[in-house]
């Protein structure tokens, strides 16, 4: 057990009666990403993973929802001089001369208080770093934080730690619904419902080639949390020669959406709107279509707030938030047009389609938009005389 160093994983609070689901995707992500690990379990309210690279194995885990943390800590016995001593060496190996430091320590405590180990702790730290000027801050001004975290048998002295995304475990409501991304909002909610624990079909709808390769880039974001070493993506084009007013291209991929739902055994549409941002009598409008067609439309954007922000800019999406931002601030105008010409448009859309099976890497940006342009020409000479005017 000396000298152990072992990857912990914090379940994020609604995962805590998920955690068979998040155990069995933390082994996926790590055979995904080839990192060799000998045993993964769990303790009390967390889970080991012994892995042959913690710090490789740590960063692939904290790509997964459903965690409250990710930490590679230094396993000592639970039992008071083992932990004083063990964080009392951790320290001195990690800290820098002149730092402030926080020691935290949770969990089960046997015999003693973690307020007791807290104290005994900084001063035989304090004593063992003298030279280093090494002293104790406070929870609003340290420089550095030293957590450790208790099990009936364990202590656990995590030498880094890293928040988690939060939400709930992959795919663990064992459900499939389909998402549509076509501009900023809607590839973040598309985020929020893999957070929230479905398992997506993703599809594109674009208007133009020059849009290809700023959702392309989203896209390529958000398949790497399908936990999925391969993935199926499904690409529509709009025939259109202008940029659409939001409601109307939202109108419209909503329609599309709803068309490929019917005709497919996942009955559940994640819909990229917020009654936050968006006109109610435009959503409820779209909700109603939903519904007239047996379909069941989720929301996952409803309770749009700070926390959605973060999780976009924690997966590198945080060059759209801006755009969304403005969203807020924006006067929709009426766009609606003639229910014939919508419809046209819808068909055609739909006849576009071509699907795309990727294998996920670290960047599939290049590999998508060649798949994806290969096959345009043919659709431009089968739609080229119904391209419409109006935007």
């Amino acid at each position: 057990m000396k000298n152990e160093v072992l990857v912990i994983v914090f379940p994020s609070i609604f995962s805590k009666n998920k955690v068979s689901s998040l155990m069995a995707n933390i082994k996926k992500v790590l055979k995904i990403q080839n990192q060799k690990f000998r045993k993964i379990r769990k303790e009390g309210d967390v889970i080991i993973v012994e892995a042959d690279d913690p710090v490789f194995a740590s960063s692939a885990i904290n790509t997964l929802f459903g965690i409250k943390g990710v930490a590679i800590a230094k396993r000592v016995n639970n039992n008071f001089e083992s932990i004083v001593n063990g964080v009392s060496k951790a320290a001195a190996d990690i800290f820098l001369k002149g730092e402030r430091f926080l020691l935290q320590i949770e969990g089960y405590a046997k015999g003693f208080t973690t307020k007791d180990i807290e104290l005994a702790a900084t001063s035989s730290l304090i004593e063992k770093t003298a030279g280093m000027g090494i002293k104790p801050g406070t929870s609003k001004k340290y420089d550095r934080k030293l957590y450790v975290y208790l099990t009936k048998l364990n202590a656990y002295i995590c030498i880094y730690y890293d928040n988690g995304l939060g939400g709930v475990p992959n795919n663990s409501q064992n459900k499939e619904m389909v998402c549509c991304i076509f501009d900023e909002l809607s590839a973040v909610s598309c985020l929020e419902t893999i957070k929230q624990g479905f398992d997506v079909k993703i599809i594109v709808c674009y208007s133009k080639d020059s849009e290809l390769l700023h959702l392309v880039r989203m896209v390529n974001q958000i398949i790497h949390r399908t936990v999925k070493p391969k993935i199926n993506l499904e690409f529509y084009k709009i025939p259109v020669n202008k940029k659409l007013a939001s409601l109307l291209l939202a109108e419209i991929t909503t329609k599309v959406l709803v068309r490929i739902a019917t005709t497919s055994s996942t009955k559940r549409i994640s819909l990229g709107l917020s009654p936050l941002i968006h006109p109610v009598d435009f959503v409820e409008s779209l909700i109603k279509q939903a519904y007239n067609k047996n379909l069941v439309p989720y929301f996952p954007l409803s309770g749009l707030d700070d926390n959605v922000f973060e999780s976009a800019r924690e997966i590198g999406l945080e060059k759209y938030l801006d755009r969304i931002k403005k969203l807020g601030s924006s006067r929709f105008y009426d766009s609606k047009q003639p229910a014939k010409k919508i419809e046209k448009i819808v068909e055609e859309s739909i006849t576009s389609k071509k699907t795309i099976s990727v294998n996920v890497g670290q960047n599939n940006v290049h590999e998508i938009l060649d798949e994806v342009r290969s096959n345009n020409w043919r659709f431009m000479k089968k739609i080229g005389q119904f391209i419409y005017p109006w935007g």
